[in-house]
């Protein structure tokens, strides 16, 4: 029997990356005439594969708007292969949700045109995450495809026990963590082994002897899969006259020009029994370390900062708040969530979110961000204006001012919420501006409290009064600007539920001021902190002492910033040969008290570390000559300034967790700061926070690595414990971390400067040094017993999702004062999504984060529930309260 070779013509698109968008885009659009005038001119052309997304279709579209037609007949006849993704992401730094919005929006593409193809494709992603078989075969793909991630040995070399992420073929089996099985097919000799195929004789020979060859050494069947492409490569017009060719010179083999329908169901019916399983997260954990490209992660962190404030925004605030809406109005914005989704997900491809590009690319991705944001925001707004509308205030009393704070999180949720109440307004047409701005700042400002909806007054901050500039925008009129005086409230919000709502209301008094309660400062020689739940010393040197009062455990010498150079680029790390790193507990810090209430403290520590400017002048010469990173020479500058670290520690009432917000101004370059805060926890393994999976990682690194870091993947926690006890560290779009053998340190990455992309040449990044003032958030949360870890990743998620808060008036309502839309329980449950579906139907989806089968509870009053996968389509199976380990689950309740 005859070997076949299927060559499958393609092009892997990356939008942007050495070059500006536009650069690419341009190169597309010639791609795209070529690709269509083939498929037009020459039968012998089967297809081409578009990359797995629909978004170059928009992007040619655009460009060349009469070309429609051409591109709906090339599809029609199966001769353009497209989807079925909207974007190729790179699913480690992307959410859990826009992970499954890639795919419901590029279903919804494909849709558009007719078909696509039924394959999880990931050529080049830089790993892949252990939930994608589980995430596949709930989108009805039984077939993933990818570049990275595992250890091909080839046919006859033995895979060792402790070798869990190498395979001896190229065809493999790829098991979740959740027990899900697909099919996985790694391009062993990359996605381009097939390129530009020869159409002559004597190149030809050379050429298929040595791809034959290579194709062999990995492939479980008679069936070889030939690339016919690469990164941003023309069409090769000549290749059904090349493939011809092929089945002259070598007629033992059968060559012909196919696609990964037809090559997937040949392979599928001849797939040996002994094929190998790869089990979860593909992260080339049995290589040398250096070209995981993990430390990505850490490239650019404003990127990463203001994706997750994007997702946050449209997963966790503006979609819940508009499904609660819709109960009122009847309307979703569908389209303007499809937008700002789309927005964000161009953002979303690896070489842009892993902020790995040049500089005009992530130039051009803030101003995304921003148009999502604001997108996102004004949903929210309008949302919030319906829901409060019809919440009843009527009972409060005659002079109060109103406002509704809403969890929009699907967690308990207890944190400090600040409001503006605006006490009164005057409009423009009542005077001349600066007039009414005068009458207000001089009129008389009465004292207030506030007080729940039973009346019971709520311990908070009041600041004084302001005036400022405002105006309304009716929908049925003209714009109106007015002055209003103001005032800001702070108060304590205390284990509010998912998805729920409560009032308050600020009211004049008349009562003198009592006593002032009892602080959470306790000392400030030394400064000690204090709650029900933590004691906190400040050591004179900045770090934190710590005693935990459910596990009866200390920790010391927390918060630590570490700066060491870094003389690698925007993919890898790479620190200077023999040096030293930094470390600001070796320096006194100043330590003062920024506030003191009841129910919350907040103590400001602020250290001075002098640090070199930047590397020396040899790494540009190193760069500009396109030296491999292992093997610069480059030393750090015998040039030092100051960096200060400012960071705000902040206590609430009765809470486990403490937050931080460190602030600096780097003027240095070509380095790389992290905060650390060792444990002392003995244990092998840690957990993280991935896509849909608190994933179980091994704290040590395999016998074939060779990086002297192991830098990881996180978005919302990383925690270390064992039985009795344990350390979350959470965190805000800080992605990278690194568990350290010294002390079981957890070591999170706050900064990563550096100067040139890196990969296949030299190009200059001076933005990626990321200069000037930057803020990073992150937190530590401490807990008792191992099982109860889940409730400190609950609060990391929480911690992301900010209270929803609006004023509102005195007035009768539809809804209660005090309510909950849905009932979310599950101690090991952890919630991604809240919104409509296409069909309105109202969309609940999370995740079991317990390797156990658990219970779980998902309830909206009167509604019936119906199971769906994550394409949001009614499933068969009945809802059971039990949630398998790792269970990813989809709820639709009927309105």
């Amino acid at each position: 029997m005859k070997k076949k070779v299927y060559i499958v013509s393609h092009s892997h698109w990356d939008r942007e990356w050495y070059m500006p968008y536009e650069q690419h885009h341009m190169r597309l659009v010639e791609l795209m005439d070529d690709v269509l005038e083939l498929i037009e001119t020459d039968p012998a052309f089967d297809s081409f594969h578009l990359d797995g997304q629909t978004i170059i279709l928009d992007d040619y579209l655009q460009v060349r708007p009469e070309r429609k037609e051409a591109v709906q007949q090339a599809i029609t006849a199966g001769k353009l292969k497209i989807g079925p993704f909207y974007i190729l992401q790179d699913d480690f730094l992307i959410s859990s949700e826009s992970n499954v919005r890639n795919m419901l929006i590029g279903k919804k593409e494909s849709e558009k045109w007719g078909a696509s193809v039924e394959l999880g494709y990931f050529p080049d992603t830089f790993g892949n995450m252990g939930q994608t078989p589980q995430m596949m075969k709930q989108a009805g793909l039984e077939t993933a495809a990818f570049g990275r991630g595992v250890k091909p040995v080839g046919f006859n070399n033995e895979v060792l026990d402790d070798e869990n992420y190498t395979s001896q073929y190229s065809e493999m089996w790829w098991q979740g963590p959740d027990g899900s099985t697909i099919l996985g097919l790694l391009f062993a000799n990359w996605y381009s082994n097939g390129n530009e195929i020869p159409a002559t004789k004597e190149e030809a020979v050379a050429f298929w002897t040595q791809k034959l060859a290579d194709a062999e050494k990995f492939a479980s069947t008679n069936h070889l899969l030939m690339m016919n492409g690469v990164d941003h490569q023309p069409v090769q017009k000549d290749v059904t006259k090349a493939i011809a060719l092929a089945n002259e010179l070598f007629p033992e083999y059968e060559f012909i020009h196919s696609n990964f329908e037809d090559y997937l169901e040949a392979v599928r019916q001849e797939l040996p029994e002994q094929v190998g399983t790869v089990q979860g997260e593909l992260t080339s954990q049995e290589t040398d370390g250096w070209f995981t490209l993990a430390n990505t992660a850490s490239a650019r962190v404003y990127l990463k900062q203001w994706n997750t404030k994007v997702q946050r925004q449209l997963e966790n605030v503006t979609e819940p708040l508009a499904a609660m809406a819709y109960e009122l109005t009847g309307s979703y914005p569908h389209d303007q969530l499809d937008y700002a989704w789309k927005l964000l997900l161009q953002n979303h491809p690896h070489d842009s979110i892993c902020g790995c590009s040049v500089d005009e690319v992530h130039r051009e991705m803030i101003p995304r961000f921003e148009k999502a944001n604001e997108v996102g925001r004004y949903l929210a707004s309008e949302a919030l204006e319906q829901l409060t509308r019809e919440i009843a205030t009527e009972e409060f009393p005659e002079n109060s001012y109103p406002f509704v704070v809403f969890n929009t999180s699907g967690y308990v949720k207890s944190e400090t919420v600040k409001v503006n109440v605006t006490l009164e307004r005057k409009l423009f047409k009542e005077g001349v501006p600066h007039e009414l701005w005068q009458v207000l700042d001089d009129s008389q400002t009465p004292k207030f409290e506030v007080i729940d909806q039973q009346g019971k007054v709520i311990p908070a901050v009041i600041s004084a009064p302001e005036v400022h500039f405002g105006y309304d925008l009716p929908k049925d009129r003209f714009r109106v600007p007015y002055m209003a005086k103001s005032v800001e409230v702070e108060l304590l919000i205390s284990d509010l539920s998912a998805f729920s709502w409560t009032t308050f209301a600020l009211q004049e008094t008349n009562e003198v001021s009592q006593e002032s309660q009892a602080t959470m400062i306790k000392s400030t020689e030394p400064f000690v902190l204090e709650n029900s739940c933590l004691n906190v010393k400040i050591n004179g040197n900045g770090t934190l002492k710590v005693y935990d009062q459910a596990s009866e455990r200390s920790y010391d010498e927390l918060l630590v910033f570490e700066d060491t150079g870094d003389i690698g680029n925007e993919y890898i790390f790479k620190q200077p040969e023999a040096a030293t790193p930094i470390l600001s507990k070796e320096l006194p810090a100043e330590i003062s008290v920024v506030k003191d209430e009841p129910f919350i403290a907040q103590v400001k520590i602020v250290q001075q570390m002098m640090i070199p400017v930047s590397a020396d002048d040899l790494l540009e010469q190193e760069q500009q000559a396109v030296v491999d990173f292992r093997y610069r020479q480059a030393k750090r500058s015998a040039t030092m300034k100051p960096l200060t670290i400012t960071t705000l520690v902040t206590m609430e009432q009765d809470s486990s967790r403490l937050a931080f917000e460190t602030t600096i101004d780097n003027q240095m370059k070509d380095h790389r700061l992290r905060v650390l805060f060792p444990t002392g926890i003995e244990t092998d393994t840690h957990e993280a926070d991935s896509i849909y999976e608190v994933v179980t990682r091994p704290n040590q690194v395999s016998k074939s690595w060779e990086n002297p870091t192991n830098p990881q993947h996180q978005h919302a926690f990383v925690n270390l414990h064992d039985e009795k006890a344990g350390i979350t560290v959470s965190n805000y779009g800080l992605n990278e971390y690194e568990i350290l053998a010294e002390k079981q340190t957890i070591a999170v990455t706050l900064l990563r400067a550096v100067g040139e992309m890196g990969d296949w040449g030299y190009f200059p990044t001076p933005e990626a040094q990321c200069q000037g003032q930057i803020a990073f958030q992150y937190g530590i949360d401490f807990h008792g017993a191992s099982a109860t870890r889940y409730e400190t990743y609950q609060r990391a998620y929480s911690a992301q999702i900010p209270f929803s808060v609006k004023q509102t008036g005195r007035h009768e309502g539809k809804l209660a004062t005090k309510d909950s839309y849905l009932t979310v329980e599950g101690s090991t449950f952890a919630v991604t999504a809240m919104k409509n579906s296409q069909e309105d139907q109202l969309v609940v989806r999370g995740f079991n984060m317990s390797d156990q089968t658990e219970l779980v509870t998902l309830e909206k009053q009167s509604a019936k529930a119906r199971l769906l996968n994550l394409l949001e389509e009614t499933q068969e199976e009945e809802i059971s309260e039990a949630l398998k380990a790792y269970e990813i689950r989809t709820i639709g309740f009927e309105r």
